[in-house]
């Protein structure tokens, strides 16, 4: 039985798989090769971009008028700046994959190269002798080129840019380079040479940079019908709207939701009981406490400085996107973090959902707060005595557990919503909105009881000029999340982060009414 894929490149045999030629602009990319361009395939990691290299390898190679042949050079990563150690492993793996294609000529020749011509030369010198030892033309696929550091990596561009002039008789036609990020924005320090050479001058016979694109919606649609059509298990039409909704087409969070729904659920490897949306909403929250190696990766990107200049202004939804420096944001948005579109936003909800979890997850797992002191009788949550209670803590603790944040700026949100997540962890949910421009943060509390599912909002902002103005903006935003949510009660909590101003000018608690809804404003 086939299955969705979350590790590694797709087998159609063994997985449920979106023909992989068709994500790409074959048309484009032929045209490329025939005109013997050598060109960039990037994209966010596990996206698809090894499957669909191969296929492209496959295709080139059944019409018999090329030979192409992949390889990854990530193996070489551990040798980092030792050329010679990282030339031998790039050199000994591009000699296996091509013997996988029943070509033996660079397995064989490679040792005695790699040691006449040396590491800085051993590239360039196989590939010539390659190229010219068939008559049909070579199509090189490198995989993982970003995986490469310092000065292998500049060895190796240069190899290729100084052999580019010899194709196609004596140099492969076309080479493709597949990584997370375009070469041009590559910075790499060389040790050799005491400088950083940028990428767009180490390889600047780049003709074009192609991305490898998400999911749209229909396809989502096509591959959880593989699913359907092998085993007669159906998505009802809400699972569908939420998976999409959720994973916005990000292709491994698209397997990785339909294997938790249909192969790790319980409920959901019953075979006769359609996939609804709250079997989708518990592998969402499956998927994030397990810390999967996906989210983990781009977890740990959040620890570099221009990540943070990049989703901080998100966080707090600064007003100010041109502060944000144009390489940074290209640099984020090719991590698959952000997207670009008319604004800048957080990539899918559940980005959006670990962004600012794992960001505190150390203090959420630290802080004690019981959830029983919160609980009303009936079993619902009592959200003015969390807040209350909330209130008190950051007077007392806030410049101490703020302090300890990376992204500092954010800081009061990021503390509120790690002790309102602590809390909730006992059997509720938070969803998060935010971005750039918005001047807020939008959280849904979501507290399942006895009689239902219990809705809360709570709209997060900083002071902005007056407190008149802000509580005047504040309300009428909460009023609207409110109303679209339908939830119960509404909470804004304002943040004065005004230097030297005392607690007492800061603290407070008042009820203010809008178009009939009582909506409580705290005062931190």
């Amino acid at each position: 039985m086939r299955f969705f894929n979350t590790a590694g490149p797709n087998d159609s045999q063994r997985h449920y798989t979106l023909p992989p030629l068709e994500r790409l602009d074959l048309d484009e990319m032929l045209m490329l090769i025939d005109q013997q361009k050598y060109f960039v395939l990037h994209a966010p990691r596990q996206t698809g971009k090894t499957t669909c290299l191969l296929a492209l390898r496959d295709h080139l190679n059944g019409t018999g008028s090329h030979r192409s042949v992949y390889t990854n050079v990530e193996v070489a990563q551990s040798a980092r700046e030792d050329v010679a150690a990282a030339m031998q492993a790039i050199l000994a793996q591009l000699g296996s994959w091509a013997e996988g294609e029943g070509d033996n000529f660079v397995a064989t020749a490679w040792p005695k190269v790699l040691e006449r011509h040396g590491p800085h030369a051993a590239l360039g010198e196989v590939l010539t002798r390659w190229a010219g030892a068939d008559p049909r033309p070579l199509v090189l696929l490198i995989d993982e080129i970003d995986a490469l550091v310092g000065d292998t990596l500049i060895s190796v561009l240069r190899q290729l840019r100084a052999g580019y002039p010899r194709r196609p008789r004596q140099f492969p036609q076309s080479v493709i380079l597949c990584g997370v990020r375009d070469v041009r924005d590559y910075r790499i320090h060389s040790s050799a040479e005491k400088s950083v050479i940028t990428g767009g001058s180490a390889f600047n016979i780049k003709a074009e940079s192609l991305r490898l694109g998400d999911f749209i919606e229909p396809e989502v649609r096509s591959l959880y019908d593989q699913h359907t059509q092998e085993t007669g298990q159906i998505f009802e039409p809400a699972a569908l709207e939420r998976l999409w909704e959720l994973g916005q087409g990000q292709p491994w969070l698209t397997s990785a939701l339909g294997y938790e729904v249909c192969f790790k659920s319980k409920a959901g490897r019953n075979r006769s009981r359609p996939i609804g949306r709250e079997l989708v909403n518990e592998a969402k929250e499956n998927l994030i406490l397990r810390r999967e190696t996906h989210l983990d990766q781009l977890i740990d990107k959040l620890q570099e400085e221009r990540v943070r200049r990049v989703i901080e202004p998100l966080l707090v939804g600064s007003e100010e996107a041109e502060r944000i420096p144009g390489d940074d944001l290209q640099y984020v948005q090719d991590l698959g973090l952000i997207k670009i579109d008319r604004q800048v936003y957080i990539s899918n909800p559940i980005y959006q959902e670990v962004i600012p979890r794992e960001l505190v997850y150390s203090e959420t797992v630290t802080l004690t707060q019981p959830t029983s002191w919160y609980l009303r009788t009936d079993g619902t949550l009592d959200l003015s005595r969390l807040l209350g209670a909330f209130q008190q803590f950051f007077r007392e603790h806030s410049e101490h557990w703020v302090e300890r944040f990376q992204y500092k700026e954010a800081g009061p949100q990021l503390l509120l919503q790690a002790f309102l997540q602590r809390v909730v962890n006992g059997g509720g949910r938070i969803e998060r909105e935010y971005g750039l421009g918005r001047m807020r943060t939008d959280l849904l509390v979501l507290w399942p009881y006895e009689g239902g599912v219990q809705k809360e909002v709570i709209e997060l902002k900083l002071l902005h000029r007056s407190l008149k103005q802000t509580l005047a903006t504040g309300l009428e935003q909460t009023w609207q999340y409110l109303d679209r949510c339908g939830a119960g009660e509404g909470h804004l909590v304002i943040f004065d982060r005004t230097p030297g101003k005392p607690w007492e000018e800061k603290l407070f608690c008042r009820s203010e009414t809008l178009r009939g809804r009582t909506l409580t404003v705290w005062g931190m």
